[in-house]
């Protein structure tokens, strides 16, 4: 009976929104953007006419239109063949994804309150659209008949490979469930889907509400002037002017604990960083987790499998829990001895400035900061001003340009994501047309922190041509100063590769159907990794990395100290890393969930075992993790490092070969690896690409670890 209510429920729902919204949108189809075809640049969305109140009847119509779309493929009186069936499946629900993709990307890079409350009303709607096509018996049938005829239809790899997934998928979304226990399948990923969402909303609250205010100008002792000057214009802009304000976005938070002297204030900025999420209130994301570790299990479970991370693994690369822990303490043992070698370092320098005690975790960017000054003779400050973005940005194009022949032209007259972004045209090197891209740098109220790459139109093919993607880098980097260009850290600026990285995956990409365009989350990170490695390589550096005011080349001895520093602060950031690696797979590996389970005591339970160090915490803890808990990375946060094996090897094929920019291995890496989509096993396009398996040996020296 609930099952009944709560399908009744929904189909009224939907039914009253979509008389409403369907009388509405017969006056207003010439108004509503989505619903006509873009007469954009390159067929970009009209950034610049949506409205947020375009987006809930599209979605509403989107679905309609969809749930049509499978009636008339379960209904066709023909046999179930590959193109009525698998195809006709995969092609539906276009106005869907058209909505779906641009409102998720602006719910990201440029949200409000309205989209957010818009996006928790969306998420219970979208759940059971998704549960309605997936549990859907006859739809079901159909696809089964075609699979099970797979030997016999003379299809090629790509067909192969979608009829496969679509199977799978279905399989995985519950199709094989008795009924009642799909029942509860729905209502699990309903909640799921809600939880995902508000743990997120909740993390984005807890960034933006902190501020750390400063108004004697003896406390700013020891930070750059364009720092200082960033926080004079965010106070003015907050209504403080005169006085100073540090937030919690990365630029801000991460330059204080690197460079301010003042011990108590690097303290308080430091725990409001690490206690997001954990402050009682009602951005509390505590139960959150603890709802969704449960209803994860539950779900996992209810599907066949003893735990969420069986559930997933089997999907990646990784393929089981051992073979990640394998990996992740392969390489915690060298970098917690890596770690502690720091650590006594770091406490040397503390103790020679006079400060007694223990070093704590807000002590160790900036004592690390030091030992690099006493080691290297090393300061970040002497960096930036030859990374001006504009130039890295050139630098990226520069190695794209000499691995591919293929160039970036900026595009004005364009509707734009935001009115900070740039656009970009990509042309292959025989002047076809490849993408667009957008560049959106620095951090806002109404972005997420971080730093990533999406789309707003995959690659697709329509009546035998290709479409192709219009494709966006979104980042946190550190605003200029008042007169001045944005000058980019050494970590900023690899950042912005590691995202042209995935923009290149994307752009090179060449699938004729939706369901092989993506590869395993495991995968997925060597694309943009493997670009890391041409950041600081002297012949690029010699390209892009000029003073912003002089123009001349980074000097080569600070290239050379670059160089001999590299390997400096491994074991901090391989801690932070594999801990949050550590911890995402523990909460997933569970089998049954304790009674009364305390989340921080569960977090500092995982790091003890470990015997990590209690100045590092991970990375992410639990209550604004949002690569796991957010469900992009649950249990698959240790995929940087799993892909890290896979770049640092890849990255070798060019160094054998005496050029790195070697344009046949680079022509097999984009045919074997950056083309194919999901078209092939993940392992299967490496060693297409390499000839062989990867090993850990050249991640580990990469890392100083070996």
């Amino acid at each position: 009976m609930k099952k009944e209510l709560v399908a009744i429920g929904m189909a009224a729902l939907l039914s009253a929104c979509n008389t409403g919204a369907e009388k509405k949108m017969s006056v207003e189809t010439t108004e509503n953007p989505f619903l006509t075809e873009y007469t954009t640049p390159f067929g970009v969305p009209p950034f610049d006419q949506i409205e947020l109140e375009h987006y809930k009847p599209v979605f509403l119509q989107g679905m309609e239109e969809q749930k049509k779309e499978i009636e008339a493929i379960i209904t066709n009186s023909d046999a179930p063949d590959f193109e009525n069936t698998i195809v006709a499946l995969d092609q539906s629900g276009k106005l869907l994804s058209k909505v779906r993709i641009v409102f998720y990307g602006q719910n990201s890079a440029n949200t409000s309150d309205e989209m957010q409350a818009l996006s928790k009303e969306l998420s219970p709607l979208q759940s059971a659209h998704s549960d309605d096509i997936n549990l859907n018996p006859k739809l079901f049938e159909r696809v089964k008949v075609v699979y099970d005829r797979k030997d016999e239809l003379g299809l090629n790899k790509e067909q192969a490979k979608l009829l496969e997934e679509t199977y799978k998928g279905f399989v995985r979304g519950g199709a094989n469930l008795p009924e009642d226990k799909q029942a509860r399948l729905r209502e699990l990923n309903s909640e799921l889907s809600l939880l995902q969402l508000t743990f997120g909303q909740n993390m984005l609250q807890e960034t933006n509400a902190f501020q750390l205010i400063i108004d004697k100008e003896e406390d700013l002792s020891g930070l750059t002037d364009g720092l200082i000057a960033n926080a004079a214009e965010d106070a003015k802009a907050a209504g403080q002017e005169g006085k100073w304000l540090f937030t919690l976005q990365n630029p801000s938070v991460m330059p204080f604990l690197q460079f301010s002297d003042k011990r108590d204030l690097r303290e308080k900025i430091f725990n409001g960083y690490i206690n997001r999420g954990n402050n009682n209130n009602a951005a509390d994301n505590k139960e959150v987790v603890k709802k969704l570790v449960t209803l994860r299990l539950e779900k996992a479970k209810l599907m066949g499998y003893e735990d969420y991370a069986a559930f997933v693994l089997e999907e990646r690369m990784a393929k089981n829990e051992k073979n990640v822990y394998n990996l992740l303490d392969e390489v915690w043992a060298p970098t917690i001895v890596k770690a502690k070698a720091e650590l006594t370092d770091l406490q040397a320098m503390m103790n020679k400035d006079g400060v007694d005690g223990e070093l704590k975790g807000w002590d160790w960017r900036y004592y690390n900061e030091k030992v690099m000054k006493a080691k290297f003779d090393l300061d970040e400050n002497e960096v930036r001003p030859y990374l001006k973005l504009e130039n890295v940005r050139e630098g990226m194009f520069y190695v794209a340009n000499k691995l591919y022949g293929i160039t970036f032209a900026p595009i004005n007259n364009i509707p734009k994501p935001h009115e900070e972004a740039e656009a970009f045209e990509c042309k292959d090197a025989d002047g076809t047309h490849l993408g667009v891209l957008y560049l959106d740098y620095f951090p806002r109220a109404s972005k997420r922190g971080g730093a990533w790459c999406g789309t707003y139109r995959s690659q697709t093919y329509k009546d035998g041509k290709r479409v192709a993607p219009v494709v966006t880098i979104v980042c946190n980097f550190t605003k200029p100063a008042p007169g001045r260009p944005a000058l980019l850290s050494a970590d900023e600026a690899t950042t912005m590769f590691h995202e042209f990285g995935h923009a290149l995956h994307n752009l090179f990409k060449d699938v004729h159907y939706y369901g092989v365009s993506g590869v395993p989350r495991d995968f997925v990170e060597l694309p943009s990794q493997v670009m890391e490695h041409w950041v600081f390589e002297p012949e690029v550096l010699k390209v892009f990395a000029k003073h912003y005011e002089t123009g001349e080349e980074m000097p080569v001895a600070l290239v050379e100290k670059l160089d001999k520093s590299s390997k400096y602060g491994q074991g901090f950031a391989t801690a932070e890393y594999v801990e949050a690696s550590l911890l995402d797979m523990d909460y997933h590996v569970l089998k049954e969930i304790p009674a009364g389970l305390d989340i921080l005591k569960f977090e500092d339970a995982a790091m003890k075992k470990r015997n990590a160090l209690s100045q590092i915490p991970p990375r992410y803890r639990s209550t604004y993790f949002n690569h796991t808990m957010g469900g992009g990375y649950t249990a698959g946060y240790y995929s940087y490092m799993w892909s890290e094996v896979l770049d640092a090897d890849a990255f070798e094929a060019f160094k054998e070969t005496g050029d790195i920019f070697d344009q046949t291995t680079a022509k097999k890496f984009r045919d074997y690896v950056l083309t194919p989509g999901g078209i092939d096993d993940a392992m299967v396009m490496y060693v297409n690409f390499r000839g062989k398996e990867p090993n850990t040996t050249p991640l580990l020296k990469n890392r100083g670890l070996k």
